[in-house]
């Protein structure tokens, strides 16, 4: 099915073209690109304009640029005066054209799962459309609209920032029916004077919400109160406080497993996620609510939600062998490494100090924190349970660790060496911030055996 025909994307976007031509999706990316996509050149980083014509060769279906690249002047393009505000425009006219129910979540922490849970639970409930990877900026948010095809029944969109000023432009962008704040936390405080400061951001997802839309909110927090106020008067609140509409009684975490119980306005509801952690369950909560809001089946979604697991770097497990084929034993890995924040590394270390065997964390600096920083990554030692910490980073450095193990400014001069202090039995945790590249620290893990023959997709050990 076409996705864009060039008569439809020329009046979304005001632009010209002169070939005809249709398209079966949107890219950004030429290394991803697909036959038959539209190729936005975008120009962040590198000037997407300089890919066009790899993109083309490719199988693209046209380009949509600000300018003709050389020697491409009867090449499928799509002109626009602004390659980023076309896309925006494709994205506007793709979220008009549909009759979809949207959902947008945002939140300090829990974002990414949150919308990944919502994915598996939504499966087989209708055309189901869902932001790929963490798309949920100023350009993510308007490549998912773009993506998306008129007979959706849901989407689910994720909002991110690191800013002020991010969110309400994007919410607007998305026009949800539903607005879900997994949580609050100190983050991004580099931009942001206070919790409170990046509070109020999150609540701008509000002022995007269609006529009569739900806000669901995590009552848990000390923040609560602000979201409160800026929500409209229809308000979902999930959490253990008592009071809330979607209330988490229990939560039993072992053998790759989360099994929640929890309150809702149609009773008890107990179900598993296919991943370990208290931190998961509360997300899970949340997700309930919006499954609620989105008059989805819970009863359905509960039960494939036993086939979540927590995406790559953000809490997946892998059995890893030490020597060929396992010979010296096993080890579990859980990859954190995507991104990390005081709130996320405090969830990720208490789930670790819950494991059997000997707990190795392995933490990079924890980014964009400003004066704070300091502070933050010191309230990190008094978490219990871990046997020995490797750090990386000057930050992480000078955390007072009972337990420290190897230290270093960088991960691949800690990824040469933390071979040798792995032994079978062990649960390895690695988290950090994106920026530091703790990516490295995972290759080097599974390379001290024959990982990729040992992944265990169901996360039982």
């Amino acid at each position: 099915m076409n996705l864009w025909t060039r008569d439809e994307a020329v009046a979304a976007t005001g632009g010209s073209s002169a070939t005809d031509w249709q398209a079966q999706g949107v890219s950004i990316d030429t290394r991803t690109l697909e036959k038959g996509d539209l190729f936005v050149a975008l120009s962040a980083s590198r000037d997407g304009h300089d890919f066009v014509l790899q993109a083309l060769e490719k199988g693209a279906a046209a380009a949509l640029v600000s300018r003709i690249p050389e020697g491409l002047e009867n090449a499928p393009l799509l002109l626009v005066p602004d390659v980023l505000k076309g896309l925006e425009a494709l994205g506007i006219a793709a979220r008009a054209r549909t009759k979809a129910r949207v959902i947008a979540i945002t939140g300090s922490v829990g974002k990414t799962g949150s919308k990944e849970m919502l994915r598996v639970a939504l499966a087989g409930q209708g055309n189901i459309h869902v932001a790929e990877k963490s798309y949920n900026n100023h350009e993510g948010v308007p490549l998912t609209l773009a993506r998306m095809p008129s007979d959706t029944d849901i989407a689910v969109i994720e909002i991110g920032m690191n800013h002020p000023g991010e969110i309400a432009p994007l919410a607007r962008m998305a026009r949800p029916h539903v607005a879900l704040i997994t949580t609050v936390a100190p983050v991004h405080l580099a931009a942001f004077s206070s919790v409170e400061e990046i509070a109020a951001e999150k609540a701008e997802i509000f002022k995007g919400l269609e006529p009569d839309g739900i806000a669901i909110i995590n009552a848990d927090i000390n923040t609560a109160a602000i979201l409160a106020k800026a929500a409209p008067a229809h308000t979902l609140r999930f959490g253990l406080a008592r009071g809330c509409d979607f209330r988490l009684l229990s939560c039993d975490v072992g053998n790759g497993a989360t099994v929640v119980r929890a309150a809702s306005p149609m009773g008890e509801i107990m179900f598993k996620l296919g991943g370990e952690g208290a931190h998961l369950a509360q997300n899970a909560v949340g997700v309930l609510a919006g499954l609620h809001a989105l008059n989805a089946d819970l009863g359905r979604a509960t039960l494939a939600l036993a086939s979540w697991h927590p995406p790559e770097g953000r809490g997946a497990r892998q059995e890893i062998p030490l020597g060929p084929k396992g010979m010296d034993g096993h080890f579990i890995l859980i990859n954190e490494s995507y991104n990390a924040n005081p709130a996320s590394t405090r969830a990720a270390l208490e789930t670790l100090a819950q494991q059997k065997g000997r707990k190795v964390a392995i933490l990079g600096d924890m980014l964009e924190l400003g004066e704070t920083a300091p502070s933050l990554h010191d309230s990190l030692a008094a978490i219990e349970g871990i046997d020995i910490t490797h750090t990386v980073g000057p930050l992480m450095a000078n955390v007072p660790f009972e337990n420290r193990g190897l230290t270093e400014d960088r991960s691949q001069a800690l990824g040469g060496q933390i071979g040798r202090q792995i032994r079978a039995g062990d649960v390895v945790m690695v988290k950090g911030s994106l920026g530091m590249d703790m990516a490295k620290i995972i290759d080097a893990l599974k390379k001290l055996g024959d990982a990729e023959s040992q992944q265990n997709p169901e996360g039982k050990f």
